[in-house]
């Protein structure tokens, strides 16, 4: 019984990690997907849902990146291990492999949907998150990554202006840890100490490890973050491949500059992502007042591949709620703006009262229907919801003015 009590105690309760959504916040994410999803297909980009349960092996840690420790797992019918969709860009990356490897090349599809990520207890992290996305898939090289960064900033404008976009390439951290004779463990702790360029920790984990050019340049990597500067005091450091990539990386930031984006762009080599699927140009975005990344993407070209059908690939996800948060934020957060008519039908002209109110919504007004029985308490009702008129049908119809507009 005190166990039956102990459960009943959550019925009034959301799961740690989630919360319900009201009113405001519903209308302004809407908002956002409407925004996101016209300037999409004005893109020549496709709609695509994925399954919110797939199975485990989509999501293999060992080409994901993605830990079990932030999966919500089950167990299906068959036995098979199922996941809630942690990550929208692998089941897309599936989809693409599987059921549209026989269209014309290169796909462009876009999605709005949940993922669900398990974060350690009382980190203020959401575990459900809403994101609206685009990846193409079948295109490489620069005019591709351009497209996707220059989508990336106009949707942002779209729904929250005031970003600031940061662009590195995964290729970087991968080529100079590639041959570090170090554990998965400490790769993570150098990782983390680039990303939050924690130059101390970085040391730490550097030591004993000899002077090598490559443990050189990572000694420099959080410090290789700015504009056209950075990437003269990149150079030194960068041959082989790297010089190439920085090359690349270069030609994006003037391309996006030229566009009227210098001010809010930041080229960042110590810019580094936990999913390792990425391969070459990655990025995120940023608004003020928001502590994590808003949006983030990048191109990974390796990933198709485990499902079958090998073929370049680059993307970005953005997350609604925070985007929708912020919108809120900047707006004043008005509020839901009351209906403009309730519409009251007296006692045998019910009917009536409803094919009145059909009338005036097609003509672009926003009705509700009285359900109370006197006109009285209907006009009482509408004078607490800041309704300004109210339309009472009977054997003819009067408009009877309410609040401020009863004065």
């Amino acid at each position: 019984m005190d166990g039956e009590a102990r459960m009943k105690d959550f019925s009034r309760m959301t799961p740690e990690g989630t919360r319900d959504y009201l009113y405001e916040e519903c209308q302004i994410r809407h908002e956002m997907e409407r925004k996101a999803t016209a300037l999409f297909l004005s893109r020549g980009f496709r709609e695509v849902k994925t399954p919110g349960l797939e199975y485990f092996d989509v999501f293999d840690p060992s080409f994901s990146g993605i830990g079990q420790d932030v999966m919500f797992k089950m167990s299906g019918r068959s036995g098979r291990i199922l996941v809630m969709r942690p990550d929208s860009t692998l089941p897309v990356a599936r989809l693409a492999a599987t059921r549209l490897k026989n269209e014309e090349k290169p796909l462009r599809l876009f999605y709005t949907q949940p993922v669900y990520r398990s974060h350690p207890g009382l980190s203020g992290q959401s575990s459900e998150d809403v994101q609206s996305g685009v990846e193409m898939l079948g295109a490489g090289g620069f005019r591709a990554d351009l497209e996707i960064l220059v989508l990336a900033a106009e949707v942002l404008g779209a729904c929250a202006p005031g970003f600031r976009l940061e662009i590195g390439d995964a290729g970087f951290f991968r080529e100079l840890t590639r041959t570090l004779p170090v554990s998965g463990e400490v790769l993570e702790k150098i990782r983390g100490a680039v990303e939050f360029k924690n130059y101390g920790a970085l040391d730490e984990c550097l030591k004993g490890l000899g002077g090598s050019e490559n443990v050189r340049a990572l000694r420099a990597l959080p410090g290789f973050c700015g504009g056209e500067e950075m990437f003269r005091e990149a150079e030194p450091y960068c041959g082989g491949k790297l010089r190439k990539s920085l090359g690349s990386l270069h030609r994006l930031y003037r391309s996006l500059s030229g566009l009227g984006l210098g001010d809010r762009l930041t080229a960042d080599l110590g810019l580094v992502e936990r999913n390792d699927y990425y391969t070459g140009v990655i990025f995120s975005v940023y608004l003020e007042g928001c502590g994590d990344a808003v949006l983030r993407g990048g191109r990974y070209d390796g990933l198709p591949g485990h499902f079958g059908e090998s073929m370049p690939a680059v993307g970005f996800a953005m997350d609604l709620d925070a985007v929708g948060k912020a919108a809120l934020k900047r707006r004043g957060d008005p509020g839901l703006k009351a209906v403009d008519v309730l519409v009251h039908g007296q006692d045998g002209y019910e009917l009536s009262a409803l094919r009145h109110a059909e009338k005036l919504i097609r003509e672009g007004l926003r009705c509700e229907t009285s359900v109370f029985r006197t006109e009285e308490e209907a006009a009482a009702y509408a004078e607490k919801r800041g309704i300004r008129r109210l339309d009472v049908v009977g054997p003819d119809v009067r408009t009877v003015p309410t609040g401020r507009n009863a004065i």
